[in-house]
């Protein structure tokens, strides 16, 4: 876990924030963390969030993990997600819903100075400035803007469940399912061994039976 940065240490900051956000960004982000009052952890490959926000109250501390299998993209959207719930905490205090209206005019505010094509690709900036007008809790909900971040991905493997044929398996996150039905940018798929259903949208990255 790192500490938040002083301004002794804001080289050595921006030098390994530069290992994990496109370099337009890295004054920026570090900017953010020396604004607000937060330590932050690169974590492994989380399987079923980005990224995540803690108040611990007994301490006071403010605490922000981030994935750092990410691409220097969606990183830096997670960072600013993150440390917009901090901004409504600390602005309307607890008492909100995790990805409310609060929320959601943090981020937009938050993430505003960064929608430009020095930052994020073309690809990138089209969705993510279309997603921006009504932020979801998670850019793995939004098809368009999760497609055009896993191009930029380092390894891709896997097929998209949209080209999966119905009632064939497939795998997971390591669980095997059955495709069952597509509603709209999502396909109800049932868990193999628990018989439980699940929606996982259509672009996501899954591998064929035989994983």
């Amino acid at each position: 876990m790192t500490n938040q940065p002083t301004n002794d240490s804001s080289a050595r900051i921006s030098e390994w924030l530069g290992t994990h956000v496109p370099d337009a960004a890295v004054a920026y982000c570090l900017e953010l963390w020396l604004t607000y009052p937060f330590s932050l952890k690169i974590t492994a490959k989380r399987k079923t969030k980005h990224g995540d926000y803690r108040y611990h109250p007994a301490k006071q501390t403010h605490v922000i993990t981030v994935n750092g299998t990410l691409n220097r993209y969606a990183f830096l959207i997670t960072y600013v997600h993150e440390i917009a719930h901090l901004d409504a905490f600390l602005t309307h205090g607890h008492d909100i819903a995790p990805h409310g209206k609060e929320w959601k005019h943090s981020f937009q505010g938050l993430m505003r100075p960064m929608l430009t094509e020095e930052v994020f690709p073309v690809a990138i900036l089209s969705a993510l400035s279309r997603h921006m007008q009504h932020p979801k809790a998670s850019s793995s909900t939004d098809p368009q803007l999760m497609m055009a971040l896993q191009a930029y991905d380092q390894t891709i493997t896997g097929v998209t469940l949209a080209t999966v044929p119905l009632k064939q398996t497939f795998c997971f996150h390591q669980r095997i399912f059955t495709k069952d039905e597509v509603k709209r940018t999502r396909a109800w798929c049932t868990e193999v061994k628990s018989g439980r259903r699940y929606t996982i949208p259509i672009v996501a990255l899954v591998e064929e039976l035989g994983c």
